[in-house]
Formats: C-alpha cells, structure tokens, sequence
C-alpha cells in the first residue's frame, strides 16, 4: 500500500461510524479555516526552510495540507462527486496540457509567446465555465477572514 492510500484508508476510518466524532462531523464547509491555516502554516515553512535550511516544518505542513485535499477528496467520494484519483487526474491533465512544450513537440520563440500560449490554453479550458470567476472576490474576502480567525487562534493580532 503506498503512503497516499494509507492516508486515504485513515480519513476513511475517521470518518467511518466507529471512527472520530469530530472528522465525521466535518463538511467541505467546516473545513474552510483549516485548508486556510494549513496553507499559511506552508507559507511559514518554506519561509523557515528559506532562513535557516531546516526543511523538517515545512514537510510537516505539506502533510498537513495533503490531509486537507485528502480529506475533502474523502468527502466528495462520500458524495459521489469525485475522488482523490479524479483529483490527482484532473491535475495531472491541465499540467500535461498547459506545458505542450515540454510534453508535446511544441517550441516557442520567446518566453513571452510561452506565456501567452499558456494564457490561450487557460482561456480554453475556462469556455464556459467563465462564471466561475465571478465567485472569486468574495473566495478571497472570506479566506482574509478566516485567516484574520486563524491568527486570533493563534494568538497573533494584527
């Protein structure tokens, strides 16, 4: 059994009737704070790998923000939306098809026509689907909420 799916097999069992009160509580919507602490916490890490060359904090927050995917992947398969597999998929397909020069016989003349190869390639994949854009200003006022939460929790003020 590889890493990935023993995490997956131990959200699976936290959530499980006999497992934790506490995760199988949890909703995509109650684990809004933590997928934004956990972030910050990774922000903090790479900052002390960047200082001091100690990356033991930073492969600690990974995992805590891998557990957060995880976890949400856990949740939408309880759903019957996807599953972490869709997931690592989905993601594996937009890099593969965002980088035609790297995984495709593709060259481009200058870094700039790269970039905007890939600004054409993003607009295409979003076709139809621009309205998604349109949640993302409040997506960040509420995470600038919850993070001015999380610091309060912490005991950091601002």
């Amino acid at each position: 059994m590889s890493e990935v799916e023993r995490l997956k097999t131990i959200v699976e069992k936290l959530r499980s009737e006999n497992g934790c009160p506490w995760d199988r509580a949890q909703t995509h919507s109650t684990l809004k704070p933590a997928c934004i602490e956990e972030a910050a916490e990774v922000v903090c890490g790479i900052n002390i790998l960047e200082e001091t060359g100690d990356a033991e904090n930073l492969k600690e927050e990974l995992g805590d923000l891998l557990l957060q995917v995880m976890f949400h992947a856990v949740l939408a398969e309880e759903e019957g939306l996807f599953t972490f597999e869709d997931v690592a998929a989905a993601i594996s397909e937009k890099m593969v098809r965002r980088h035609p020069h790297v995984f495709e016989d593709v060259f481009y003349e200058s870094k700039e026509a790269q970039l905007e190869a890939w600004e054409v390639i993003k607009k295409s994949e979003r076709s139809g689907r621009e309205w998604w854009d349109e949640y993302l200003p409040e997506a960040f006022s509420e995470a600038e909420k919850l993070i001015q939460k999380a610091r309060e929790r912490k005991g950091f003020t601002r």
